[in-house]
């Protein structure tokens, strides 16, 4: 039985994180979408409503688990029991920076393996980072992400405009 770990921030979760999920439920026995927190990018979202929001997502996938998680993503890989990492390469620069990554990862963990796959075409140019500043102009996101996910992140971002208006008072 083959287990991968799909690693990101996933803030906000999108359709392109969802069809690499799809992709990776069909490759491996099973998939952990493993739900990191970055506080460096921001995030919209808590990690825990960030995996409430992929678990919804993914209800339909029997082999796919999402949980969050803390620390390297190799020393978290192998206490889920699994031998891959699973990543998106949408552009060349992703591949730069992923590139680097597994081989950093490969350098701590020579048994544990990185497999890239690439998105389908429509969600080739989506990234979180993307679909939050059309959201936080009012553009309609709802191609990109859940439904779920297009009202919670309207709702946050209008939380956020109405405590930045209420601290300027």
């Amino acid at each position: 039985m083959t287990t991968a770990v799909y690693p990101g921030t996933f803030d906000p979760p999108t359709r392109g994180h969802l069809d690499l999920m799809v992709r990776g439920a069909r490759l491996f026995d099973r998939l952990v979408v493993a739900v990191g927190g970055n506080s460096a990018k921001d995030p919209i979202f808590r990690s825990d409503e960030r995996v409430g929001l992929l678990r919804e997502a993914t209800e339909g996938l029997a082999n796919v688990e999402v949980e969050s998680f803390d620390g390297l993503i190799v020393d978290y890989v192998r206490r889920k029991g699994a031998s891959v990492i699973l990543r998106g390469i949408r552009t060349f620069s992703d591949f730069e920076y992923e590139f680097g990554m597994a081989l950093t990862n490969r350098a701590y963990a020579r048994d544990i393996e990185t497999v890239f796959v690439m998105p389908s075409e429509a969600y080739s140019y989506t990234s979180s980072r993307l679909i939050k500043e059309i959201a936080a102009l009012g553009g309609d996101v709802g191609a990109y992400v859940t439904p779920t996910v297009a009202r919670r992140l309207a709702e946050r971002l209008s939380e956020r405009a109405a405590a930045a208006a209420g601290g300027e008072a």
